[in-house]
């Protein structure tokens, strides 16, 4: 459902707006102490006592822990499997390395993202190549992917960013019709839905960060996620050399048990897990109180000018998970051309938190055009292909202008009116004076 704003907050906090900006040394529009109204994670008594287990027994490099949370985590995602790792970044190295990507192989995935969506192909040997997004969901843009796609394609990474359900079934459609596989990126958007479905079981493989900023935090690990067996095996035999010691459903990985395949070390520290377990419990219910919260938050925003919320309609069945790094959309040819960050500016001076853009793209980074990371003789991104797949300026338009029209929001993790309305009113104490920012 969408929570609407009642009437008498927009009352008890109009009489802000037409006061002085606070940039400008007015009031400020956020008064109350925000006490615990951001603090991020949750941790109770119930939390320590379980770490402090694994702390005093010395468990904390064992797996006992960690498999008891796997079997929780896959049965709360709704996957065969799941499996943990140290870190986000190494669940997506292994969903690859799941889904055979190697040699000479290409991954295609947003350039607007964070850099471990893509560059752990690079070890590989693969090539990412990146597409555009979406200017209002700031996700992989469907229309943007099918001319990326070529015979070396291996894999599509997907992410939902942001907490928004990216547009899987176009998606889909686009990479069964071409044989291409599919990993989602769920690093965003912990137990967020997409159309009745959970994000991270639609594709072939899901992985995501639980480090301790994201909306599931257990200090800092990572899970894969899957219903194949061989994705799952393969994830294993990558970076868990200590489960890897029994035969394996996947005949072809039998005659290296006992060695990791990738030479890593990935497996999750018990500690974390033992804390992933007790934070698991209570996800369901904290997301959902944040979602109330953010939406309370952006009902009160509607129709003002120049801003947009970036959420999906929970009437489709989708959500916004526990809509970790919320974002704004931005128009500033609504409010007078006024640049993004100056509007930031005002809007932090007003007591709220506020900054310009998103991650910045990977397409026009050196690293991925001029820097050669192997010793290979040339840029690694071209080390294993046999065609040019750097991409110039002016290729990825919306990418490349889209920190010029987001813009961050606080991240409410209780619902509490009052509190948030007082947020609120200094995003539209800004906009609807956005002329005195303009010199």
């Amino acid at each position: 459902m969408t929570y609407k704003t009642p009437a008498y907050y927009f009352q008890e906090t109009s009489m802000h707006i037409h006061s002085p900006l606070a940039i400008h040394g007015g009031q400020k529009a956020v008064q109350r102490d925000p006490g615990d109204l951001f603090a991020w994670p949750i941790v109770t008594a119930e939390d320590e006592a379980v770490v402090l287990e694994v702390l005093r027994r010395g468990a904390m490099s064992g797996w006992d822990i960690t498999m008891k949370f796997e079997e929780e985590f896959a049965a709360w995602q709704g996957t065969e499997y799941a499996l943990g790792f140290n870190n986000g970044t190494a669940a997506l190295h292994a969903a690859m390395f799941g889904l055979k990507v190697g040699v000479g192989d290409e991954i295609v995935c947003p350039s607007m993202t964070y850099w471990a969506s893509a560059l752990p192909c690079f070890s590989l040997g693969a090539t990412p190549v990146f597409a555009d997004i979406d200017p209002k969901t700031l996700c992989l843009d469907p229309n943007d992917l099918a001319r990326h796609l070529t015979p070396r394609t291996r894999a599509i990474v997907v992410v939902h960013y942001a907490g928004y359900p990216a547009d899987m079934d176009a998606i889909l459609e686009i990479a069964r019709g071409h044989g291409t596989r599919v990993i989602e990126d769920v690093s965003h958007a912990h137990g967020g839905m997409y159309k009745g479905r959970k994000v991270g079981t639609l594709g072939d493989v899901g992985a995501m960060s639980m480090m301790s900023g994201k909306s599931l935090a257990i200090g800092e690990g990572g899970m894969l996620v899957t219903n194949d067996r061989v994705i799952y095996e393969r994830a294993i035999a990558f970076g868990h050399y200590e489960r890897f010691r029994s035969p394996m459903a996947t005949e072809e990985l039998n005659p290296y048990l006992g060695l990791p395949l990738g030479g890593h070390k990935y497996r999750m520290h018990q500690m974390s897990a033992a804390l992933g377990r007790v934070q698991l419990k209570s996800y369901d219910q904290r997301a959902a109180e944040i979602r109330m919260a953010m939406n309370h938050f952006w009902d009160h925003l509607e129709g003002v000018p120049g801003i947009r919320p970036h959420r999906t309609s929970t009437g489709t069945g989708s959500n916004m998970a526990g809509w970790y790094y919320p974002r704004g959309l931005y128009y500033p040819e609504e409010l007078g051309g006024l640049p993004v960050a100056d509007f930031c500016a005002a809007v932090s001076a007003e007591g709220a938190p506020c900054s310009a853009g998103v991650n910045r793209t990977l397409h026009d980074h050196p690293l991925l055009n001029t820097c050669d990371i192997y010793g290979h003789g040339k840029p690694t991104r071209l080390a294993n292909t046999n065609r040019d797949v750097r991409q110039p300026p002016g290729s990825l338009p919306i990418c490349e202008g889209i920190n010029d029209r987001t813009f961050g929001v606080p991240w409410f993790k209780h619902f509490r009116p009052a509190e948030i309305a007082e947020y609120a009113q200094a995003f539209r104490k800004v906009a609807e004076n956005y002329c005195l920012l303009i010199n």
